[in-house]
């Protein structure tokens, strides 16, 4: 937001507004670990996806990664999969 408003308004003064302290650091700090961490998680099921034609959901996905030796949860890799736009194959059930 202060981004966005910096351009009409003094950054000193929308801090000072929104009760904010800590801009510039929190502008000129790097990606957190996690943020890192979900970056290369991604990157890995990217090719596991591309290795399974795009079929593995991610029960798969999150099984690939741990006989890899990746430790993480599977909501985590579901929330990933989501923001990356994977999405595993579905079956299609019999119609009769």
């Amino acid at each position: 937001m202060i981004d966005a408003e910096k351009a009409s308004y003094r950054v000193s003064v929308m801090t000072r507004v929104l009760g904010v302290s800590g801009y510039y650091a929190w502008r000129d700090r790097g990606p957190s670990a996690r943020e890192t961490a979900n970056t290369r998680l991604s990157g890995q099921m990217r090719s596991i996806d591309k290795g399974s034609r795009e079929t593995y959901g991610s029960p798969r996905i999150h099984a690939e990664l741990r006989c890899e030796g990746t430790r993480v949860g599977r909501k985590r890799v579901a929330r990933l999969m989501g923001a990356a736009g994977l999405a595993g194959c579905r079956s299609r059930r019999p119609t009769w």
